[in-house]
């Protein structure tokens, strides 16, 4: 393919040399230039692993040079990957300029192209090229590429996004220093696209690299760079926050971890990273207050680790501004207990819900199949008994009469009789918390809401 690569950074050149080096014929565009300088002559503008012995070899060959005309790569090629600075701003806000500049100087030269080939096409025997399509590469905010660059394209190209012009964004995972390596075996490949023809232009850039490969809509894919950034800053700060906590307490930080990292049931795995309700029970709640207070008696400070209740505590605030946005006043609530398959109420959000809900003056109906309250013993009565001492009048005997009463319905169980007694339409409004089976159909029902999705 002939391929225009915008901004020879870390991601541009990488990205222009390694499409080269698979057989693409690559013109890279910076308006620096010595960088163009530098690429013309076989050099890297970069310092990175193989990279300047990769440039060498497909600029020698042809495959790959440089230039600060963006008009001469756009008409020399069918596709642009954009892979131009996104800063930040003093205020920590997404810095669009470069983005938005280049997006406009792609659309004036495919407008100028699509003109030269209207004339062209006159001419007996002349050949129409095929659609342009423009991706996305730089990092930016969900929603940008559809409601800022695209109108921008739009304008300047004077036709329609997804019929005259290919869009689509392509999130890199290089990390610096072996970016090399990282664009020939990818973690994954992520395409999110404004049409299925633009996906595919993208795909064919990338035939033959390993991994998984995933087409998404746009503000998906735009979104997915930064749950990996985000998580990668978390899983940073937990293990730094945790090794001081263990210097501070005598404890080799690196064998816990060896011993953390072990574990690929629940540590290091698909569990838990679902969006869904808060947590609870006898266990991380008491544990997290415990390992923070050590840290504050031995004067380490762990912001990460002191945050995450508090963070817990805001998430179940959000399904209570969700009953109180619907305006209702009879409510219903199915479950209670912290988790599936057990009665244990302590410490349950959903307990907790209920407590905030009755305080606010609703009138509350529950409903959990594992709950009875003649049944509850210990520590776990003595609980309920000084968290929600109504809990009796307030527990229903079947699913009908929690939807019998409810003019919203918030769903804090999978339980196989609540989902199959649950309605659809307007009345009552569910609240789903658990994000249900069929949620996704439900979504375009007047009567839904997701707590988080």
């Amino acid at each position: 393919m002939r391929v225009s690569v915008f901004g020879l950074g870390y991601v541009g050149c990488v990205s222009a040399a390694c499409l080269a080096g698979m057989g693409h014929e690559v013109v890279g565009v910076d308006v620096n230039q010595v960088k163009v300088d530098l690429v013309n002559d076989g050099k890297a503008p970069v310092v990175e692993e193989r990279i300047g012995e990769l440039i060498a070899e497909v600029v020698r060959t042809g495959a790959l040079r440089a230039t600060a005309d963006v008009r001469e790569a756009v008409m020399d090629s069918d596709i642009s990957l954009v892979c131009v600075g996104t800063p930040s701003e003093p205020n920590g806000s997404l810095c669009t300029t470069y983005l938005e500049r280049v997006t406009e100087q792609i659309g004036a030269a495919l407008a100028e192209r699509a003109a030269l080939a209207e004339e062209a096409a006159l001419a007996e025997g002349a050949r129409q090229r095929g659609r342009h399509t423009v991706v996305f590469r730089s990092t930016m905010l969900p929603g940008t590429c559809l409601n800022l660059l695209v109108p921008i394209l739009e304008k300047f190209v004077g036709g329609t996004a997804g019929v005259d012009v290919g869009v689509a964004v392509n999130p890199e995972f290089l990390r610096e220093g072996t970016s090399v390596r990282d664009f020939f075996d990818p973690p994954k490949t992520v395409v999110g696209e404004l049409d299925p023809a633009s996906g595919d232009a993208v795909l064919a850039l990338y035939e033959g690299v390993p991994g998984e490969v995933f087409r998404v809509p746009v503000p998906t894919a735009e979104a997915i760079k930064y749950a990996d950034n985000a998580f990668h800053g978390l899983k940073i700060g937990f293990a730094n926050e945790l090794g001081a906590v263990c210097q501070a307490l005598g404890v080799d930080s690196h064998q816990v971890m060896d011993v953390f990292l072990a574990d690929r049931k629940l540590n290091i795995s698909p569990a838990y990273l679902r969006p869904g309700f808060a947590f609870g029970g006898s266990c991380l709640p008491k544990d997290l207050r415990s390992l923070v207070h050590a840290a504050q008696r031995a004067d380490v400070s762990v912001p990460i680790l002191s945050h995450v209740l508090p963070s817990n505590s805001d998430h179940l605030q959000r399904a209570v501004e969700l009953v109180e946005r619907t305006g209702k006043r009879r409510a219903g609530l199915f479950g209670l207990s912290f988790k599936p398959g057990t009665d244990d109420l302590r410490e349950s959000p959903l307990v907790e819900l209920a407590e905030r809900l009755f305080g606010k003056g609703y009138d509350l109906k529950i409903y959990d199949a594992n709950v009875s309250l003649s049944r509850l013993l210990g520590a776990n009565r003595e609980y309920i008994e000084n968290r929600l001492p109504h809990l009796a009048q307030l527990l229903a005997d079947s699913v009908e009469e929690v939807l019998d009463h409810a003019e919203v319905c918030l769903v804090g169980t999978r339980d196989p009789a609540v989902l199959a007694a649950l309605p659809h339409g307007e009345a009552p409004v569910i609240i789903d918390l658990v994000h249900l089976p069929d949620a996704d159909a439900r979504r375009a029902e007047p009567g839904y809401v997701g707590l988080a999705w």
